[in-house]
């Protein structure tokens, strides 16, 4: 599959601005493409109303490595991966999501999937940068 990884640079530390963001809860605060919802907590997955529907969602545990890798099953039962990491830049952190063109997918469609993710990465960068 064709890929693109999309990438934000932000002034904090990194373990700080992983700690502060990696519960699946945090997510709709700033990823609008992954809900239109606050999640709801089902124990071994999380349910929320995405663009196309409900949705259901698995992270990755917290961990030391800054992996917030997430699977997000639409409401049509396709999963999509979606890899993301937050790791060392310099004193901050580089915020990096791993977008796939999904089977069938035109160019037009990929395109705004990636303008999407770039909004969302801009909102995560506005929100938790240092005042």
């Amino acid at each position: 599959m064709e890929t693109r990884t999309l990438t934000v640079t932000i002034d904090r530390d990194w373990r700080e601005l992983y700690d502060a963001v990696w519960r699946p809860e945090v997510f709709p605060t700033w990823a609008s493409g992954l809900a239109h919802s606050a999640l709801e907590d089902r124990v071994d997955h999380w349910r929320a109303r995405g663009p196309a529907g409900d949705v259901i969602i698995r992270f990755t545990g917290h961990n030391a490595f800054g992996i917030m890798d997430h699977r997000v099953c639409l409401p049509n039962g396709d999963e999509v991966y979606v890899p993301l990491r937050i790791y060392q830049n310099g004193a901050g952190a580089e915020v990096a999501l791993t977008l796939f063109r999904q089977p069938g997918m035109s160019d037009d469609t990929f395109a705004a999937d990636a303008d999407w993710v770039r909004r969302d990465l801009a909102s995560l960068a506005a929100r938790y940068a240092k005042p």
